[in-house]
């Protein structure tokens, strides 16, 4: 989730312990342990064993450590890129690329319509992947899945100084209509040119827009329940777009997963309302844009701006738009070789997600995907497949085939569990379930007064569900990484401002219990995994599976200014930082790999010194004299490197390696002013219209980035 956008009201008023208190216990408890918080800090997790670098080299299999190869970067704050020396970066398919004819050639006066953003790249790029259109050009010519997140409505409507009653008031249809194409899923077919530049192909048959108009498909268990019966599709097997796709996920099957975020503001419900419209936060009065306010225009069609308004108006939900809201929330699967239409798959749950990341691939064994709900004391979730996985159904880059049939025999069917973290590093896994019993007793359906077989409910109910297990609320999970060899998970944990003292009673949205249908945290207190209050440092935490529904858990780095009391990572000038958000474990072969970190950071003991920036760190290089597992801490600052700045106002997000790892994109979202051509790092002269874009990071020499 993008800072910009962050809605700060908290929607959990469970009482479930949260993720600080925890990690504050687990944090004393290691301070006892050995004499001291410094201490502390430097043996946060340890309790893993033999990192998985260790197994290989015991395997005969691994070498030396991976040793990163570049000087880290000095903070930046410029309208400009900054990379390290020997390395490139070009600006490519900005907000407003034309992906065929029907769009014109971008000029910083060109007035936007609906026709023109629905044939053009999407704004404010954030997650995305790329898809090879043949085994023997992987790394030089592939189909790029692009998130576009929200709008910039200054920059969107600058010709003609702004957008029409933004605030208050009827807004424009057509404005709506380019609004809602502004958003959605870019797909654009790239490719390397012979001098070593990136283009895109425009009018390639792989381009193409899935946007907040998008039809797409509902399937799961949620599908074709009363549940998302509407006027647009009465048997409940149909939603019309997504929107707020933050970051993102793929299959091992050759499909895309996008990710619905702060959907909920987006629609209206002043009456009628149901507890999940309350627990995820559905807006009332005016939507974030007030795309409802066309509804009535002459030109409207399909109900496409009533259907923002979700008040009941008729005798049941077929005659309406009061279900519209339970169309979204969901993991989406695009096939990017087919452009099919999209489906919604409703099993992986219903809340704000921020991404979804498949886990290790095991021949003959469930598929496992882990997805967290960004919001303020929140949970983190993992969805396990009934179906084991047949590497017969890999994806092969140009066959034919049929990979959403593939993504349902997967994704259709299975158990979705919330996490609950306990403060001696150990963790549980709950199932949301109908039959899971609740901390009182009561069945999940019971406890939320539903029929004891309605899975489908369930889902629509996701978070008061994790709230009645008591799962353990954290601090904004955002995105995850998982390394491939050893199964380990890398999650951002951003920050959290409604984090409180220890010992300190949460508040709450609405009432006074989290048992309460459609109440959730307006505030809590600290926790094991979340040991700060008023947390504006962020964390990384990093977990192991266990045999079954177990997993261990630990602390990998604490962001922090470098001079902050609660710096507990050590960090420095030369790589300090604040609101870890992105996040990649990028595979380099015998065990290792590097982690890329990504920052949406507000807080300003590190904005002060920098932008948001890149930075990178080889897991294996910090394991400890025994080969078990270590974390960042003062004794291993060096191997934690700041690798790029973006420009000055944006967010740094997304983030794709070619599979020979020579070029490495990431997203540029919201810049204030840049860029100004096809040169990232040039600096800004004068003043541009600001452009969300893919940048692409490439060694001079043409080696492998980072190395």
């Amino acid at each position: 989730m993008s800072k910009e956008i962050e809605n700060h009201h908290l929607f959990n008023s469970s009482t479930n312990e949260p993720f600080s208190s925890v990690l504050e216990r687990h944090v004393s408890r290691r301070a006892v342990m050995k004499g001291g918080l410094g201490m502390a800090a430097l043996s946060m997790l340890g309790g893993f064993g033999l990192s998985a670098f260790a197994n290989e080299k015991n395997n005969g299999m691994a070498k030396k450590p991976l040793t990163l190869a570049f000087e880290s970067v000095a903070g930046s704050r410029t309208d400009a890129v900054v990379v390290p020396k020997g390395y490139t970066a070009q600006v490519l398919i900005p907000w407003a690329t034309p992906l065929n004819d029907s769009a014109p050639e971008w000029a910083d006066d060109l007035a936007m319509t609906p026709e023109i953003q629905a044939n053009s790249v999407g704004m404010h790029h954030d997650g995305m992947y790329g898809f090879a259109l043949e085994s023997s050009t992987e790394s030089s010519r592939f189909v790029l899945a692009l998130n576009n997140e929200y709008i910039d409505e200054n920059a969107l409507w600058a010709p003609q100084g702004g957008p029409t009653n933004m605030a208050e008031g009827k807004r424009p249809a057509d404005e709506v209509r380019t609004e809602i194409n502004a958003q959605g899923i870019t797909l654009v077919e790239l490719k390397k040119a012979e001098d070593g530049s990136w283009n895109h192909v425009q009018g390639s048959p792989f381009n193409k827009r899935y946007t907040s108009a998008t039809t797409m498909t509902l399937s799961g268990p949620v599908a074709g329940s009363d549940y998302v019966k509407t006027l647009f599709s009465p048997d409940g097997t149909q939603a019309r777009g997504t929107n707020n796709n933050c970051a993102n996920g793929y299959t091992p099957w050759g499909t895309y997963l996008t990710c619905e975020e702060n959907w909920p503001e987006y629609f209206v419900k002043d009456e009628g309302r149901e507890r999940d419209d309350d627990r995820l936060g559905v807006a009332t009065g005016r939507g974030r844009y007030g795309w409802e306010t066309a509804m009535g225009d002459a030109s409207e069609q399909d109900g496409e701006f009533a259907r923002f308004n979700a008040t009941p108006n008729a005798d049941d939900a077929s005659g309406d738009y009061r279900n519209e809201p339970r169309t979204f929330g969901y993991i989406v699967e695009i096939d990017p070789y087919t452009g099919a239409q999209a489906v919604k798959r409703t099993a992986l749950g219903r809340f704000r997600h921020e991404g979804c990341w498949p886990g290790k691939l095991v021949a003959g064994e469930p598929l496992v995907f882990y997805t967290g709900h960004d919001s303020r004391n929140e949970y983190i979730y993992k969805f396990v497949t009934d179906a084991a996985w047949d590497p017969a159904d890999a994806n092969t880059p140009g066959a034919e085939g049929d990979r959403l049939a593939i993504g349902a025999k997967y994704l259709d069917k299975g158990t979705l569990y919330v996490a609950r973290f306990n403060d001696d590093g150990s963790g549980e896994w709950l199932p949301l379930t109908p039959d899971t019993q609740t901390k009182d007793g009561k069945t999940l359906a019971e406890a939320l007064e539903l029929e004891a077989d309605d899975l489908a409910g369930i889902i629509v109910n996701t978070c008061d569900a994790a709230d009645l297990l008591g799962a353990t609320p954290m601090d904004r999970p955002e995105w995850g990484a998982v390394d491939p060899t050893s199964g380990e998970v890398f999650m951002t944990l951003t920050n959290n401002s409604k984090r409180t003292e220890e010992g300190s009673d949460p508040t709450y949205n609405q009432g006074d219990d989290i048992q309460e249908p459609g109440t959730g945290f307006a505030s809590a207190p600290i926790n094991a995994p979340n040991p700060r209050a008023n947390n504006e440092g962020g964390q990384i935490i990093r977990w192991r599976e266990g045999d079954s529904t177990d997993f261990q858990w630990e602390v990998f780095v604490f962001g922090a200014a470098a001079a902050d009391t609660d710096n507990l990572s050590g960090l420095t000038e030369a790589n300090q930082f604040a609101s870890p958000d992105g996040l990649c474990y990028d595979e380099r072969g015998e065990g290792q790999g590097i982690l890329w970190i990504e920052t949406d950071n507000g807080y300003a003991g590190v904005a002060d010194h920098t932008n948001d920036q890149v930075l990178a760190v080889v897991p294996a290089a910090l394991e400890k004299s025994d080969g078990s597992a270590a974390v960042v801490s003062a004794d291993n600052q060096e191997l934690l490197k700041r690798f790029f700045v973006g420009p000055n106002g944006c967010e740094v997000t997304g983030i794709y390696f070619t599979p020979d790892k020579t070029a490495m994109f990431v997203n540029i979202q919201h810049p204030a002013n840049w860029p100004s051509g096809s040169d990232a790092t040039a600096v800004t002269s004068g003043t541009v219209r600001p452009r969300a874009s893919t940048v692409v990071i490439q060694k001079e020499d043409g080696g492998q980035i980072g190395l």
